[in-house]
């Protein structure tokens, strides 16, 4: 068990050297190595290593970063919630992304302008999904999942407003497009304004996986046990918001890695999130890296990723339910 969480664990790094010469552009990997090692050598291009260190490294770095918190994210959400359903942007987070980026669009016309906009908009919405799920200043996992797909419906009822409104030959096309997700933008600026709350929410999730474990048995369980329900529940919810938001702010709406992801990573390490949510943020990574690298190359253009996480993530999930007929959470 142990070989297998090691070797999960450098599967991500193993995958960023892969995706560093796979490409449309034909680059070996006897050049990747000159390039990273920075051993002079005539055959080596300066337009090599712009490919290596300013496209292909910052974009996968990119992915690994927000497949890995929207894996480790849902699979926290998971075991809180205690529901196998539930992924990532269960409370919203993804919905009001997508508004605060249309508006941004529609006002704006400005990257940096878009990443706040949508970040903003994201937490908004999990503090409002938070304050409808709360009666009587207390609330229940199932208020709170209620409270997310209240306001998930009222933002995406907002988006479609947006595009209703919205220029169709500049503005709609733009929205649409990042409503689709797409890493085509990933640059070391980027992965600077969307890592530190990736960082931030990932790092305390971490730090708090045995407490979901505790969590996870119920909250009158949690308190006998000693344990602040509540607020250790709202700052997992916080940092798991922390860490989507900024994964959708700088690539847009990506699905099904939140909701996969945790059943892969139950298969092979079980359902303690000692060990789980390590390894949901490693396969998570992997898996956008993996995807990334499959939308760039199989086309002439590129494929949003939002399409090929639903194409692959949804037979997967299905299979994923076939063979363990929901043993893992027995």
């Amino acid at each position: 068990m142990q070989k297998r969480k090691y070797l999960l664990y450098i599967l991500p790094l193993i995958g960023l050297m892969m995706a560093l010469f796979i490409g449309r552009y034909p680059i070996t990997f006897r050049q990747v190595i000159t390039v990273l090692t920075g051993m002079g050598d005539q055959s080596i291009s300066y337009n090599d290593y712009s490919l290596i260190w300013d496209i292909r490294m910052p974009r996968a770095i990119l992915s690994i970063l927000v497949g890995g918190s929207l894996g480790i994210s849902g699979a926290a959400l998971q075991g809180l919630f205690r529901n196998p359903l539930v992924d990532s942007g269960i409370l919203g987070v993804s919905s009001g992304a997508g508004f605060g980026a249309a508006l941004a669009i529609i006002l704006f016309s400005s990257t940096f302008f878009i990443y706040l906009s949508a970040f903003i908009f994201s937490m908004l919405a999990v503090f409002v999904s938070v304050r409808v799920g709360r009666i009587k200043s207390q609330s229940t996992t199932i208020l709170l999942v209620l409270g997310g797909v209240i306001v998930s419906s009222i933002f995406s009822s907002m988006i479609s407003l947006l595009k209703y409104v919205a220029d169709p030959y500049n503005e709609l096309p733009s929205i649409v497009f990042w409503m689709m997700g797409s890493l085509s933008n990933a640059s070391y600026k980027e992965i600077i304004i969307s890592g530190l709350p990736m960082v931030i929410g990932v790092s305390g999730l971490l730090l708090m996986r045995w407490r979901i474990n505790v969590l996870s048995m119920g909250e009158l369980e949690a308190q006998s046990l000693g344990l602040n329900a509540r607020f250790f529940q709202l700052l997992i919810i916080l940092c798991t918001s922390l860490a989507t938001a900024g994964a959708v702010a700088v690539c847009g709406i990506i699905s099904w890695i939140g909701l996969v992801i945790p059943h892969i990573g139950r298969m092979l390490v079980g359902n303690n999130n000692k060990d789980l949510l390590p390894v949901s943020f490693a396969l998570g990574g992997l898996m956008l890296l993996i995807i990334d690298v499959i939308g760039r190359v199989i086309t002439g253009g590129e494929l949003p990723l939002n399409i090929l996480t639903a194409l692959i993530g949804g037979p997967f999930y299905i299979y994923l339910l076939k063979k363990t007929k929901a043993g893992v959470w027995s």
